[in-house]
């Protein structure tokens, strides 16, 4: 990428719970927040002449149709469900930056009930946790891996047994988020929680309990990507895009399945090297970023993902939630002020990059400070897993 490109715009539906919005189509809920992003950015629907999708399997001809598009030079979706959010944007950036195309749209929407009940039940669907026999099937559903909460278990617990990380570590993760998000006002979950209320929940897949798990929820989010060139001349401070990373070892990606990774993969986010990558690629590192927009779809994902990119040493992740370091006024690197998918709201992780680019406008509710630099990060999934790096201009 040549840091040619920035994000411009960003807007959202409300966030619902699961099943809120069943008088609603998927379609009608992305037009929304596509029209609040264009709205955000001070352009016009007709502006937009690509698209950087992910895992959302839209149909790209109605939707420039419903949108009243002029001409779309540039369409492209990249897999992974939340393992490809941040990576869609760096897509858009990477459109912009070639010359594909100007005006990029990147958004997603999210109904639980039509969109992820097939891909995540084991009573129907096709995906690895589906009930329709497979080779990978015939031996994960034997042996109790039903969903990615019994799987990522397994890394908790193997993440336990290497380092003694401890339950009471993964609630730090927990209530740190919530209580980012009983500030802010677009949050489901705003009730206070304590460390008491947390180990008392119901045990859902050991060591992961209710509140190690993100929410169901439902909503769409959209953002923006253009040239620096035109972004100068539109509504807000533009967020440069400085890197991003799409990928991860294969290695790793057998988790969800087999568990057969080997040691020193088993026992991160998968990320490490996609965080090599990026660091690489910007010039940066951990100590460069002011707010940590980290990928929350179960909290051990949290304190290792804190590991691979740098924030902290192997192992110590646990011990740097604990200590304060995520909270917004610790002694640390913030992560997830707006609550993330564990208390905010999950789409699919999207809700990340509105975060990180409200950080960086000065905008944020619960905003850090000084930010200049914004880590987002997408999964951990299998394959692929993604990061995306944003700044402003000092």
């Amino acid at each position: 990428m040549t840091r040619s490109s920035s994000i411009v715009g960003v807007g959202a539906t409300p966030y619902y719970q699961r099943g809120a919005t069943v008088a609603r189509t998927t379609m009608d809920l992305l037009i929304e927040a596509i029209r609040n992003a264009v709205d955000d950015a001070g352009l016009q629907l007709a502006d937009i002449d690509g698209f950087a999708l992910y895992s959302g399997g839209y149909d790209t001809a109605l939707l420039a149709q419903t949108l009243g598009l002029r001409e779309l030079r540039f369409s492209a979706a990249i897999t992974g469900t939340g393992g490809g959010s941040a990576g869609a944007v760096g897509l858009a950036g990477m459109a912009v930056d070639s010359g594909a195309a100007e005006v990029v749209v990147t958004a997603i929407a999210v109904q639980q009930r039509r969109r992820m009940g097939a891909a995540f039940s084991p009573s129907g669907g096709s995906g690895p946790y589906a009930g329709t026999p497979t080779a990978e099937s015939d031996f994960s559903v034997p042996s109790g891996l039903l969903s990615p909460g019994q799987s990522f278990a397994m890394l908790a617990q193997r993440h336990m047994h290497v380092y003694g990380t401890t339950r009471e570590h993964f609630a730090s993760v927990a209530i740190t988020t919530r209580r980012h998000a009983q500030t802010r006002p677009s949050a489901l979950m705003r009730d206070e929680l304590t460390l008491e209320s947390y180990l008392a929940s119901r045990m859902i897949a050991d060591p992961l309990c209710l509140y190690d798990f993100c929410l169901e929820s439902e909503g769409a989010v959209a953002v923006v990507t253009t040239t620096d060139r035109r972004a100068r001349d539109l509504a807000h401070r533009p967020v440069r895009i400085l890197a991003s990373a799409h990928g991860g070892t294969g290695s790793w990606g057998k988790a969800l399945t087999w568990m057969n990774m080997p040691a020193d993969s088993f026992v991160t986010s998968g990320h490490r090297s996609l965080a090599q990558r990026l660091w690489r690629e910007s010039g940066l590192s951990a100590s460069d970023v002011d707010v940590a927009l980290l990928y929350d779809h179960f909290t051990p994902m949290v304190l290792m993902q804190l590991e691979d990119y740098g924030f902290c040493g192997p192992g110590e992740g646990g011990p740097y939630m604990a200590d304060g370091g995520g909270a917004i006024d610790g002694n640390g690197t913030p992560v997830n002020p707006h609550g993330g998918n564990l208390s905010e709201a999950y789409i699919l992780g999207m809700t990340h990059v509105r975060e990180a680019v409200e950080q960086l406008r000065r905008s944020a509710v619960n905003q850090v400070d000084g930010a200049e630099v914004a880590l987002v990060t997408g999964g951990p999934a299998p394959l692929p897993s993604s990061n995306l790096l944003l700044g402003v201009e000092r």
